[in-house]
Order: C-alpha cells, then sequence, then structure tokens
C-alpha cells in the first residue's frame, strides 16, 4: 500500500502538513517547500501563524527571501487549527517536550499533539515524530493513543522518528545538509520515510527502529552535557588551584588525537542538553538501571550559575563595593552566541541569583530586547560609554560576535568574562577576571 504514498512523494504531489514552526518546525516547512511540496504549518501561537503567512522570518536560520517566496507561490501557509489539514499526506511533529520541576518528562505538547492528529488521521498517512523523546514514547505513548482512531499502523498508516538535529545559529549546517536518522515502527513505514525524507536532506540514515533512533537522539546530547560537565568541573577545582583552567585546556586539546575540545561556560542551556539527558535517566530507572554520569553531570552544570555568582561577589568585593549597592552589566541573555534564543539559558539563574543578593541588574543583548526575571521585566540596554560608566562590573555571559571586546576592555573598569572571549586581546589582565 504505500507504494501510493511513495509515488506521491515522489512526484511532490504529496501534502505536507508540519506541526510546531519554532527552530525546527519552520526551517524543515521552508526546505521541504523548496523542494515542491505543498506545506501547511499549524502552531498554536497565533502571532507566529501571521508572522508566517505574512512573509516575517523569526528564525535566524531560514532566509527572509526564501519564505516571502513560498508564501507568495503559495507552496507554504501556517495555520492554528487541525481542521484545514484533513486531507494532508504527511504529518511531520516538531514540537517542544521538557522537564517538570522533579526533572521528570513532560510530553503534554506531544500527547495533545497525537489526540488532535487521531481527528484527521486517514489511511495511507505517513506520521514523522521530529521531538526528542526517550526511547520507547514512539511505541508505548504516541502510537496508542494514534490507534484509537480504529486504524492500524503498517497496515492503515505509517508511523516514524526522525530526531531534530537543529543547531541555532549555525551557518555551516542547516536542515538541509544534516545527516538524518530514520527509524520505522516498522518496514512499510521505514520505507516511505526514506522516500519522504530523502526528497530534501542530502544524507538519510535508516535504522532499524525507532527506539535506536530515539536512543541516537538522546545519547548526543548526554554525550556532550558529560564532556562540558567535564570542562566545567575542572575549572571548578582549578578556581581553587588557582590554575588557568582555559590555558590547561588549551595546552590540552593541542594533542593531535584521542581528545575533543569542550570548554566550560556559566551552565549550559537551549532545549537539547539540560533536558534530554534526564529523558534517558528517567527512562533507565524503569530498568532498575541508574545512569551516574548523567546524574552527576547534571548537577555540575546547574551549579555553574551559582560558581559565577560567587566571582561577581568575589569582584565586588576587591574593589570594596557591597553587593545591595552595587550595578552589574550583563552582556548577552540568549544561552547561545549570536541567536536570540532564550531557553533554559544560564543567564536566566546567574541574574535570579544576583537580584537575590540586591544587586542592581542590567544587560545588553544584540537579540534580546526584553525578558521577564523573577517578575522582573528587564529591556536590553545601548552598550556604549556611559553605560559601561555607570556600572561597576561587567559580565560577559554570551559571547555575542557583534560586541567589540576590544573596545569593552579599554573601556570598562571590570570584566568577569565567562567565556573567555576577550582571549587575544593585549593588556586584558589588568581589569578582566576570567571565570
Amino acid at each position: 500500500m504505500n507504494h501510493i504514498l511513495k509515488e506521491k512523494i515522489t512526484k511532490k504531489n504529496a501534502h505536507i502538513c508540519v506541526i510546531g514552526l519554532g527552530y525546527v518546525g519552520l526551517p524543515l516547512a521552508i526546505e521541504s517547500a523548496k523542494t515542491g511540496f505543498s506545506v501547511t504549518g499549524i502552531d498554536h501561537n497565533q502571532n507566529r501563524v501571521q508572522q508566517v503567512n505574512n512573509g516575517e522570518n523569526y528564525i535566524l536560520d531560514t532566509k527572509d527571501k526564501e519564505l516571502e517566496e513560498l508564501i507568495s507561490s503559495g507552496k507554504l501557509r501556517a495555520e492554528t487549527n487541525y481542521s484545514s489539514v484533513k486531507d494532508v499526506d504527511i504529518i511531520v511533529v516538531c514540537v517542544p517536550t521538557g522537564l517538570t520541576q522533579n526533572l521528570t518528562p513532560d510530553l503534554q505538547h506531544i500527547e495533545n499533539v497525537a489526540h488532535n492528529i487521531v481527528s484527521i488521521l486517514k489511511k495511507g498517512q505517513l506520521i514523522c515524530i521530529e521531538s526528542t523523546i526517550y526511547p520507547g514514547t514512539t511505541e508505548e505513548i504516541i502510537l496508542p493513543i494514534l490507534e484509537t482512531s480504529g486504524l492500524v499502523v503498517e497496515k492503515d498508516f505509517y508511523l516514524c522518528h526522525s530526531p531534530e538535529r537543529v543547531d541555532p545559529g549555525n551557518q555551516n549546517f542547516m536542515t538541509k545538509n544534516i545527516n538524518k536518522v530514520v527509524g520505522g515502527i516498522g518496514p512499510q513505514s521505514l520505507d516511505v520515510a526514506e522516500c519522504f525524507y530523502e526528497q530534501f536532506i542530502e544524507h538519510v540514515v535508516s535504522v532499524s527502529n525507532v527506539k535506536v533512533a530515539e536512543m541516537s537522539k538522546v545519547h548526543e546530547n548526554t554525550f556532550r552535557a558529560i564532556n562540558i560537565a567535564l570542562v566545567n568541573e575542572l575549572a571548578l577545582l582549578c578556581d581553587k588551584m588557582d590554575i588557568s583552567v582555559w590555558e590547561v585546556l588549551d595546552a590540552a586539546f593541542t594533542k593531535p588525537f584521542g581528545i575533543m575540545a569542550f570548554y566550560p561556560g556559566p551552565g549550559v542551556g537551549g532545549h537539547c542538553i539540560p533536558i534530554d539527558p534526564h529523558y534517558l535517566e528517567w527512562k533507565a530507572r524503569e530498568y532498575n538501571f541508574i545512569t551516574k554520569f548523567i546524574g552527576i553531570a547534571g548537577e555540575i552544570n546547574r551549579r555553574m550559575p551559582e560558581f559565577v555568582r560567587e566571582k561577581v561577589l568575589r569582584g565586588l568585593n576587591a574593589i570594596g563595593i557591597a553587593p545591595s549597592k552595587s550595578k552589574v552589566l550583563i552582556l548577552g541573555m540568549a544561552y547561545k552566541k549570536d541567536t536570540p534564543d532564550c531557553r533554559e539559558s544560564p543567564v536566566i539563574s546567574i541574574v535570579e541569583l544576583l537580584l537575590k543578593d540586591g544587586i542592581d541588574i542590567s544587560y545588553h543583548d544584540p537579540y534580546v530586547d526584553q525578558i521577564e526575571i523573577a517578575s522582573q521585566v528587564l529591556q536590553s540596554v545601548p552598550l556604549n560609554k556611559i553605560t559601561i560608566q555607570g556600572v561597576d562590573i561587567v559580565l560577559i555571559a554570551t559571547d555575542h560576535s557583534k560586541i567589540d571586546y576590544h573596545w569593552l576592555v579599554k573601556t570598562a573598569e571590570k570584566i568577569i568574562d565567562t567565556r573567555n572571549i576577550t582571549k587575544n586581546i593585549p593588556d586584558r589582565e589588568n581589569n578582566v577576571i576570567l571565570m
């Protein structure tokens, strides 16, 4: 039966529905529409839907002109409800998955989507799950919901998991040229899913089942979380031993084999590294298995904002200013350089801690105009001489490329650099404290 859908796919007659138009969904919708598919995006955010339909791009990794052209040609449109996509052939789910306060998986969004899909599920459709989930979610949670429709997977419809690998702000690897892992609920599902993704992704990597695909994603981010925790812990130790962790790492990374570069920072952020490892940690308990590395790595990474706070307090003490009478300017609110993405940003935790100390906080971020932290709405302030001279310490929390760090080092009285972005600036030792 899947030959019918495959023929529609190869002839670009298949109608695609992408649910969730964020960092994953919108670039995927654009890329698939560029190859000739008709694509409808679904998002509960009315403002986001309106922006898409007006050709207004809000994702840095997509091109304004491409979005405008696809909207004008009618190849791409956005809706807020499912009633307008009853006749789609392929549904791609790109909604966020998070954690509860107890670090357990929060699947409410993807479960709600699965229930909504039931109302439009028909024979011959392919459902692709791109949201990050723990191994077993597709089979144990999503499939039973879909089969309440009365349709049977592999016989009436197809189901696959193909984990997203988006790296916001990365201009070298984007949707089209990032290897695409695909696992099907069965051979029919895998066959049609391969056919679909091969139309607009350069290299598709097929695996034997959905659990392998699910596990591959959480492993990728667990690998990063653990290695970041390793260098963060090293930074904590080097601080006590009065050794420059940055110099240690630069020396270690000159080895041409057996090592990979990871650097410390103020914590981990984004929608993957702080979350995905805990999905695996939680699932492992079902098998009476304790993932020790994951738990320890999480503890270390969550400790870093407190360490940055300690650095700020030390800096204030060195210049003889009480926290309650001090002013600190934070450079960067996003979790990652050159993006507006504040999801799980460790800078938010740092600000919360410093506010509790009574410190007067302001921030500058060229990508984040406004943010609410601890019931306070903060506005990004201009980065100029007056702003710099009006604060006691400048804390570099995110190393955005748009900031002139040479000028900053010359202008600011005291700087705490958590990213070592001032590394090659002459005479920085006069007023720069490294994390």
